[in-house]
């Protein structure tokens, strides 16, 4: 499976069942009965591990001749991440599930499996090898969302230098020649001729220019369906300077952009009946003579001024002028993806993606895909009075509140009042980052939401 330029070319899966090593699959409420049927060694060497209880874990234990087999007890078999910390804890071999799974719980195997073999490889070797699986069948949309869900942490991963406003129009390139797309970018000071005043203001003090990618592709006759992404490729804050701390991970500030190009290729390789658009605001926003200052006012590509509160709310802003120019094609539904605020990571955590929405029909479609596809995200409100927070004196809006509360809520507002009434839009404010490694989660670039947006699309255009 390629897994995009930065990624190891190895294929986790195989149907090549030679020598396969035995992974039994269990649910904790069979673990007690699978126990009894072992042999006593098997019994004596497990009896100190999950079988005892309700644990979720993956034991390897002693077999007969020589051999090893595994056994992984969960609750969910249907989750892709039960079985995603197999392939860099198992030891290098082909394994076989054992078991019996649902149609739904293979799936979720072979997506889990891909995704917990990811490792990032363009600036270091591997550490391992990763595990192989042995399957009858290869799954080809499990293949295209894994490949998705990795390339969006390849994307993150990759440090500024290598990821900037024109490497983002590279990937955008790409996906236009691979699916016979088209791919247009206005750059620099084009974009003050063609009316994106945000987005040039926000990215004009970097040696790189500012730019607006456009990508098209799919029938003209189809439903419009448009994503927009926040490519922020690296955010010291402006001259709101960020402490260090703060700017130690803020190449990870296009990850809104990354989920938006990787969802793109999702839907173009599943070939959904859909026309199309993408949109991504490609800026870094560096300190320069010519900076966006502190209370400067910006008449924004939708006619409303903006005086600018605080400068490291930029991405509200290369965004606002993105979705002005998304709403001029009206869509039949909006996307955003940004990694817009840290008030969400206070309010959720970072596993938890905040999710804000003008449509409660599609809130409540994406709500039931993130459980069905066991990738969570959480409906948060787009709470009106808070609009209070955003006044200016001088302006008809500010681009951030003085006061720290409901910032995730004001910034998703912010971005409302660019949105056209009847446009249906959702809104994710993601983290796109895990903070230190877990079993399939490895520090650094995180697809969050992204299944369980696909999913949702995937009904909704298919029933048309």
């Amino acid at each position: 499976m390629s897994r995009g330029d930065c990624m190891d070319v190895f294929e986790p899966i195989t149907t090549d069942a030679h020598a396969a090593a035995t992974l039994h699959v269990l649910r904790p409420v069979d673990a007690q009965d699978w126990l009894d049927a072992r042999v006593q060694t098997e019994q004596q060497w497990l009896a100190l591990h999950a079988c005892q209880s309700d644990a979720v874990g993956l034991w390897v234990y002693p077999a007969a001749h020589g051999h090893f087999e595994a056994v992984l007890i969960a609750a969910d078999l249907e989750d892709p991440m039960t079985y995603s910390g197999a392939p860099l804890q198992l030891p290098v071999a082909v394994w076989r599930a054992a078991g019996e799974l649902t149609p739904a719980a293979h799936a979720a195997l072979q997506l889990g499996w891909r995704i917990g073999a990811y490792q990032f490889t363009r600036y270091k070797k591997a550490k391992r090898a990763p595990a192989q699986l042995h399957v009858d069948t290869i799954d080809v949309a499990m293949v295209d969302i894994a490949r998705a869900c990795c390339e969006v942490r390849d994307w993150v991963n990759t440090p500024t230098e290598d990821m900037g406003p024109a490497q983002l129009q590279a990937i955008a390139e790409t996906l236009a020649t691979r699916f016979d797309a088209q791919c247009d970018v206005i750059e620099g000071e084009a974009l003050l001729a063609h009316n994106y005043p945000t987005i040039h203001a926000v990215g004009r003090a970097s040696h790189r220019a500012p730019r607006l990618i456009h990508l098209r592709w799919g029938a003209k006759d189809a439903p419009k369906l448009t994503l927009v992404g926040k490519g922020v490729c690296f955010d010291t804050g402006g001259l709101n300077l960020k402490a260090s701390a703060g700017m130690r991970n803020m190449k990870k500030d296009m990850g809104g952009a990354a989920h938006a190009l990787a969802l793109a290729g999702l839907v173009m390789a599943r070939n959904l009946p859909v026309q199309l658009n993408v949109f991504i605001a490609a800026v870094e926003n560096a300190v320069g003579p010519n900076a966006l200052r502190p209370g400067e006012v910006v008449v924004t590509r939708k006619g409303i001024s903006v005086e600018i509160d605080n400068t490291d709310a930029e991405g509200r802003l290369v965004l606002c002028d993105a979705l002005a120019r998304a709403c001029d094609d009206a869509p039949d539904l909006m996307i955003d993806f940004a990694t817009l605020t840290g008030a969400a990571r206070v309010a959720l955590g970072p596993d938890l993606p905040a999710v804000y929405s003008n449509d409660d029909g599609i809130a409540a479609q994406l709500q039931q895909a993130s459980l069905d596809m066991r990738d969570p995200v959480w409906r948060m409100p787009l709470w009106q009075p808070y609009y209070r927070y955003l006044e200016s004196k001088i302006a008809d809006l500010a681009n951030a509140s003085a006061t720290p509360m409901a910032g995730s809520v004001t910034a998703a507002l912010y971005l409302q009042k660019f949105v056209t009434p009847e446009t249906s839009w959702v809104h994710y404010d993601v983290y796109s980052w895990n903070d230190a490694d877990r079993p399939g989660r490895p520090a650094g670039g995180e697809a969050q939401g992204l299944r369980a947006m696909f999913a949702m699309l995937s009904t909704r255009y298919s029933q048309r």
